[in-house]
Formats: C-alpha cells, structure tokens, sequence
C-alpha cells in the first residue's frame, strides 16, 4: 500500500505528464456533431504522423539493431502494460503469418498476463518486480533486444523489465509519448513521439497508441526488409498457415512469374510450401534445390539471388 507521502508523489508526476494534459482544440467536443467529433480526431491524428517523421532516425538505427540481433539469433521482446502491451502483442502476433518467422523471433508481454488483453488487471502496472519476473521468465539475454512501450514513459511494470533487461547486458529500447525530458530512465534507444493532450483526456489509447502503433509498424517491417522477408514490395516469405495465406501465395507467384493458377499451386507444392522458393523455381527457373541453394547463399534475399543468376 503507497503511503500518502508517494500518492501526492505520483499524483503530481501524472499532473505534469503531457498526455494528461487538456486539450484545447476539442473543449466543445461533448456538444459536437457526428461529423465534427470525426474531424476533430482526424485532425489530432495527422499531427501524430509529424512528430513521428522527426524520430526517423532513431526508429532507423532500431530497425538496424533488431535486424543484427535477428542475425545472430536473438529475438525482440516487447514489454508494456494497457494499451501500450496489447500493441505490442499484436505487433508481435502478426510476425509469424506475416513474415514467416517463429513465433518466439518476437514476443509481447503485457502486465497481468494473457488476460490482460481483453480485460483491463487494474494495478498489474504498478510493480517493477513484476517487470523484472517477467524478464526472467521469459530468460532475456544477448543478443535479445527488450523494447518497452509506455505512453507515460513511467509505468513500473516496464521500468522494472528494461533495468533487468539492461543487467542482464541486452540492449533496450522505450517508445513512449511524452517528451525526451520527462523520462528519466535511461535505455540504450529512447523513441519519444510527444503527441500532446489526447482529444479525450487520458485516454491514450488513442494519439499515443496510434504513434506507438506506427513506430512498432516501422521496427518490425525495417527488420524483416533487411532480413530478405520481401521481394520488390511484397512480402513473400509468408507462413501458410491458413487458406487465406496459401491463396495469396500463388497470387504471388502469379503476378511476379506469370504462371496460371494451377501452375502456381504445384510450385508451391513442389517447394513444400514455401513461397521464396517457388518463386526463384517460378523466375530463375531452377528446380527446388537449386533454388533453396541460390537463396542460403544470399540470406534469403531473392533480388540478390536472381541477380547472380543473371551474372553467372
């Protein structure tokens, strides 16, 4: 139980926080129209997309560093608490289907546990030794890179989870949406987008969750680009886990190769499922092993491997 003396503490720390602000551009929104409310949100949320444009270049050593770590076999956990540690489950959720990765290459964990995703464990946040429980269950070590995620840039759960994180020598990141000045933690990579008072008071799921839903987006889409996941602009080096996925395969192999629908499903059988390699068989016109050998020697990058084909 926090004694009075460190309410008054956390109150005035919640006080000054930027998120928690007033604002002044949505006062009247209690008395506005259908149309207005949708306007007045839009226009907060193109403002999120500017300030997010001014992290670029932090986000871009990020997407390095994950990817490096992705090289050597380590994997991007991601710790957060509300909205902040539902996003970063779906983004870790969506990493397998889409990019054809294990789903331990990247992991979610959220304060109060799995339950935590569709009914709010109020006070699961407060604790850093939770945090710290949950890095050491989920066994962090180099090169594992432990990215939390707190709007606040203060919620104990994640503090506790990146100081154990940074002892156990992994490097750390934070997005967070409140401004560099207000964090006082330090992390290896700190990605503070300071959206400004929400269009609802304290209600972050809303700008903060969208610049954080964004600067996850750019992190784990730069990684997979530069691990050969994607050939032109589309992801080709999906898991074909369900009909959806297996349609798309051989649209794939259509567009990119030309080959009919019937054709496009015995390469994909031919490469027993997966997509790369019917796709250097498809445009390189190799067969199975020729193509899985053209594309272990270029990291899985099918550009690279169809360009040394031409070469040879």
């Amino acid at each position: 139980m926090r004694s009075k003396a460190d309410k008054k503490k956390l109150f005035s720390k919640l006080e000054s926080l930027s998120t928690e602000g007033r604002n002044s551009a949505t006062l009247e929104i209690d008395l506005a129209t259908p149309l207005e409310i949708a306007r007045l949100i839009n226009q907060e949320d193109q403002k999120v997309a500017m300030e997010v444009e001014k992290k670029l270049p932090v986000i871009s050593e990020i997407i390095e560093i994950v990817s490096d770590a992705f090289q050597l076999g380590g994997r991007l956990l991601y710790f957060g608490a509300g909205t902040s540690g539902r996003l970063g489950v779906l983004d870790a959720a969506e990493c397998p289907p889409t990019f054809g990765v294990y789903p331990e290459k990247v992991k979610g964990f959220i304060a109060g546990g799995n339950q935590a995703m569709f009914v709010a464990q109020e006070g699961a946040e407060d604790s850093e030794d939770v945090g710290v429980k949950a890095v050491d269950e989920a066994e962090a070590a180099p090169p594992d890179i432990v990215c939390g995620l707190a709007a606040s840039g203060r919620t104990p759960y994640v503090h506790g989870a990146l100081k154990e994180a940074s002892k156990r020598g992994c490097r750390t990141i934070l997005v967070t949406t409140v401004p560099d000045e207000q964090i006082d933690l330090k992390v290896d990579h700190l990605v503070a987008i300071p959206v400004g008072p929400e269009v609802i008071m304290g209600s972050t799921r809303m700008k903060s969750g969208t610049a954080q839903k964004m600067v996850l987006n750019m992190i784990t889409t730069g990684a997979m680009i530069l691990q050969g996941k994607i050939y032109e602009n589309v992801m080709v080096d999906l898991m074909l886990s369900n009909e959806k996925l297996i349609e798309r395969a051989k649209r794939i192999l259509m567009i990119f190769s030309g080959v009919e629908y019937e054709r496009a499903e015995e390469l994909l059988s031919e490469a027993e499922g997966h997509v790369k390699t019917a796709l250097m068989m498809a445009l390189g016109k190799v067969d199975r092993d020729k193509a899985k050998d053209l594309l272990d020697q270029h990291n899985g990058f099918v550009r690279k491997a169809l360009l040394s084909l031409e070469e040879s």
